[in-house]
């Protein structure tokens, strides 16, 4: 942990670093006035996250995280809708969510209910505030492309946050889509639902992609809030198959909850009528 991974993680995520030398004086400033005020709510909400999270069991940790959730949808001028809040089951499981920007996990942490784990890159465990908070509120670290010891190690992780009745949050893609795609999806996360014998909640995103793409390097100076609107929708519970042997079930699962993915993000379905309102959070 330290500097050196703390630019290696900004270098690989944020498109400023990829498109710093093509960017005019207007988009500089641009950023400065989204990101800097983003990065001292980090250090406010993570420094309080670490000094009182662990007299209350962490709980102060999860209210942090909420609040710097919805402070930083609402400081980077983000409008979100949610529906499908009626679906999320009591206990452990797993949300399943497709991967469409780096500020999906701000607007999932404002929209998700409950005091979910989100399954993050090691890289990101190692930011200052930001990876102190995600250590101390008992989020999993994730090693990609670290050989089968690191695989089965992050699948035991998430079988423990499931075990533990948490929910556990994941992009089962792996990564962001570069073109606004879906990407297929790992099964690592369903082998532990399976495993912990859990169900998975399939959550669509819509918006951040056009919001902040990968090589994007702020949200945008658009006022308008349609173009500022992104959509959270919850889908219904998807339970393992029980009569499958073990592998048929893991990838039953994976397909049942990419299916339902796709449904949501081409329909707008969530398991409620379409015409039915959503809810606008307060952000």
């Amino acid at each position: 942990m330290g500097l050196k991974d703390t630019l290696d993680w900004a270098r690989t995520e944020w498109g400023i670093f990829r498109k710093g030398g093509e960017m005019g004086w207007s988009q500089r400033a641009q950023w400065v006035r989204q990101w800097v005020p983003f990065g001292m709510r980090t250090i406010g909400w993570g420094t309080l996250s670490v000094t009182a999270g662990p007299f209350t069991k962490g709980r102060v940790s999860t209210w942090c995280a909420k609040k710097w959730s919805q402070s930083s949808a609402k400081g980077l001028r983000i409008y979100i809708k949610a529906t499908g809040q009626e679906n999320v089951p009591e206990g452990g499981f797993v949300y399943a969510s497709n991967h469409e920007s780096l500020v999906d996990i701000l607007v999932l942490g404002a929209a998700l209910p409950g005091d979910f784990k989100w399954a993050a890159k090691r890289s990101v465990m190692n930011v200052p505030f930001l990876g102190w908070h995600l250590r101390l509120a008992g989020h999993v670290p994730v090693d990609r492309n670290k050989g089968k010891d690191a695989a089965l190690a992050v699948m035991e992780a998430f079988e423990s946050v499931l075990r533990e009745e948490k929910p556990l949050l994941v992009f089962p893609e792996g990564t962001r889509t570069a073109d606004g795609k879906l990407k297929a999806f790992k099964n690592g996360a369903f082998q532990a639902a399976i495993l912990a014998g859990k169900p998975v909640v399939p959550v669509a995103l819509r918006g951040t992609f056009t919001l902040m793409s990968r090589d994007s390097v702020d949200t945008g100076a658009s006022k308008d809030r349609d173009d500022r609107l992104v959509t959270v929708q919850i889908g219904k519970p998807i339970y393992p198959n029980i009569e499958l042997d073990a592998e048929e079930s893991v990838i039953d699962l994976r397909d049942r909850t990419r299916a339902a993915v796709i449904e949501m993000l081409a329909t707008g379905s969530s398991g409620k009528d379409a015409n039915e309102p959503s809810v606008p959070l307060e952000n």
